[in-house]
This record gives C-alpha cells, structure tokens and sequence, in this order.
C-alpha cells in the first residue's frame, strides 16, 4: 500500500508539474504578445488630468515618488491633490516642500477628516473627489514612481478604439524595488516573476483586463459617475480590482498602458511579509475563488522539486526539473527584465526555487481563514468587504 501511494503521489507531481510548464510557457507568450502591443503608435491625446493620492505617514523615497510626478512631459494640464486626515501626518511637511520645489505645479493639500469605512485609504479619496478640477481622474498609491512620460502613455490609451466599447479606465503594470531584506527581495521577485506574468496572461486569454491595479487607475469621471463614485468601495480591500471591474461590468473598456511603474517595498521582516501575502492571497480567493484554485497550476517549479524527491531521484524527475527551471528563469527574465525593466530580476535570480516553495506554502495558507492584517488591525474579508476583528475583553 505504501508503494503505490508512492507512485499515485509522483503521478500527482508530475502531472502538476508538466501542468506548471505550460502555464509558464503560456506566460511567455503573453509577455511576447504584450511586448509586441505596446511597440504600437499611441494617438496623441493630452488631456487636463486630476492625480489623486492618499497619504498616511511618510515612508522613505516618498517625496522623490512625488517629484517624478512634478517632472511630466505632458503637454496638457494636470494637477497633483494630497489627501491627509489632518496636518499632523508626517507626509504633510512632504507635500508643503514639493510645493516650495515646484511653484509653478498645480499642488494642493486636501484635509479628509471624516472616517467614512474601513478602508481608510478610499475614504480619503471620497473626500478630496469634489476638489477635482478635470475630467480624467488618476489615482495611485503614494510610494509610485513615474517616469516622464507617464501622463502621456496612460491617457494616449483613451483616445483607442477598442470596439465598441468606449475606454473608461487605465492601469498599469508595476515592478517593486526591494530594501535589503530577504522578505522584501521575496516580494520583489514575486511581483516580477509571478504577479505580473498572472496578470499578462489573464490579458491574453480573457481578451482584455477586466480589472485594475492599484499601481494606476486613470478613471473617467463619467465612468466614476456611473458606478456610484467612490463611495461604495469604502469597505472594500482591493479596492483597485473592485474599482475597475466595476467599471467593466458599466459596460466600459479597461486598457492597460504601456508605462510601467515602480512601487517601494518595505524593509519587511518575516511577519510583515507574511501577513501582507496573505492579506493578497486571501483577498484573491475571496474575489476570484476558481481563479485562486487555478493557481495549483503556477507552482511548477515547487512541483518538480517535489516530483523529484517522490520519485528517488529518476531520471525522469531530473529532466523535469531542469525543463521547469528554465522556463520558470525564461518567465522571470522575459517580464521581470523585459516587460517591466526590473533590473534586481537578474541578481536575484537565484533566489526562485525557495520564493517559490514559500510561495506555494503561502498558497495552502491562503485557503485556511478569511482573517486578514491590515495596517496593524485584524479583519475579516467577506465578499470583498472588511470587518474589524473584535478584541475579546477577557
């Protein structure tokens, strides 16, 4: 009995993780076929633009983030408004230099007092909507970096036909720069070589984004408008996917830009890195519960390895794992160093068969509660929406 559990569980591993070379095989072609799309000519289309951020505190790099934004070469008009709970926030001080930087920037703080639901990074943004002058609302979070022909790649996607469906938002693709620690490197990694390739492919296969990504989300207002603005995501976590889903299901067009953003990684410890993946992971399964379940089929490094062992080393197992290693390392370069221009891809590299085995550790974790930690706080995710965990008194 022993031998053929043995032999059903190198079945099992093998059959996963010739299932893993073709989802890698199936990334690489997403990426070629992206690569080739944005080789495209953008119609020009310039826009007054409103970018929109939330701020809590001030983390480091945050005020050069701010400056890439000051540095467009854009030729229409657009403004920069800050969001803070009061003028005690440290980022506050940050906003007030960038205006004595740049003068000639249409730069405003906005005061957001009110607590108007969980997520208190769209609460804000509620808040500073009726402080928006132009019609094309961007928001992104406040560690993003831009380069200087951001606002051009992202509102050169409005002015596409893409049938009939008129475009009504924009996002963008991200890479993460890593500080230091190993979590923060596993991080990094997981955005280039694993997120991002998820994403291209959902692309590719689905005909199209039928969400959005937090790194941009260039919004019409008339879109906004017709999904009830912001204020019904106020309790939601991806309040990124939810906004641009909404927007597709209005019946608008969801178009991803060329531009390719960078986000900071914290310093993470383990803890930290921990709750943060599986604060993603679990808002995944709870969005997309089939989707979560289909990425059994993106561990097929981890598969291999584990092929490897259950079958003693054969020959077979051999040849697999190396196959799946190189084209794991072909989907890593091939997004992480083309698509996206991450330049920390390379020389950590060899980092991939431990991200991924603690990746695929992570995945099983996902499935095991709903309880997630956000910002120090303990809440349940259900349907999209957050609920504070109750702290027993006893």
């Amino acid at each position: 009995m022993p031998h053929a559990l043995a032999q059903a569980v190198e079945l099992v591993t093998t059959a996963l993780t010739v299932a893993g070379m073709g989802y890698f095989l199936a990334s690489i072609v997403a990426a070629r076929v992206f690569l080739i799309q944005r080789r495209g000519r953008l119609a020009s289309f310039t826009p007054s633009v409103t970018i929109l951020k939330s701020l809590k505190g001030l983390d480091p790099g945050m005020l050069d983030a701010f400056r890439s934004h000051c540095r467009q070469n854009y030729e229409g008009d657009y403004e920069l408004l800050f969001g803070v709970a009061s003028l005690d926030n440290a980022a506050a001080s940050a906003v007030q230099q960038l205006q004595n930087e740049f003068p000639e920037k249409a730069i405003r703080m906005i005061v957001c007092p009110e607590r108007l639901g969980t997520n208190g990074k769209v609460s804000t943004l509620a808040q500073m909507m009726p402080h928006a002058r132009f019609e094309i609302l961007l928001i992104n979070d406040s560690d993003i970096t831009v380069s200087p022909r951001y606002l051009e790649l992202v509102m050169g996607q409005f002015a596409r036909d893409p049938g009939q469906k008129k475009v009504g938002l924009v996002t963008a693709l991200y890479r993460g720069r890593a500080h230091g620690t190993m979590p923060s490197k596993f991080e990094a990694l997981g955005i280039a070589a694993d997120f991002q390739p998820s994403v291209l492919l959902a692309k590719l296969l689905e005909g199209g984004l039928k969400y959005g990504l937090g790194s941009t989300l260039a919004v019409r207002r008339e879109a906004l408008d017709q999904i009830g603005g912001l204020a019904p995501l106020v309790d939601y976590l991806a309040d990124d996917y939810e906004l641009g889903a909404r927007v597709f299901r209005a019946g608008y067009h969801v178009a991803l830009s060329a531009a390719v953003v960078e986000t900071s990684i914290p310093a993470y410890d383990w803890r930290g890195f921990f709750d943060h993946q599986l604060r993603w992971l679990r808002t995944v399964r709870d969005a997309r519960p089939w989707g979560y379940a289909g990425l059994i089929f993106t561990h097929g490094l981890t598969w291999a390895l584990l092929n490897m062992v259950t079958s003693g080393l054969s020959p077979v197992s051999l040849w697999l794992l190396a196959l799946s290693f190189f084209l794991r390392l072909t989907v890593a370069m091939t997004v992480g160093a083309e698509v996206l221009s991450d330049h920390q891809v390379l020389v950590n590299a060899w980092l991939l068969p431990l991200r991924d085995v603690v990746a695929m550790g992570l995945w099983v974790a996902g499935f095991a509660g709903n309880t997630v930690v956000w910002r120090g706080e303990r809440f349940i995710v259900r349907a999209g929406k957050l609920t504070k965990v109750a702290i027993s008194s006893q």
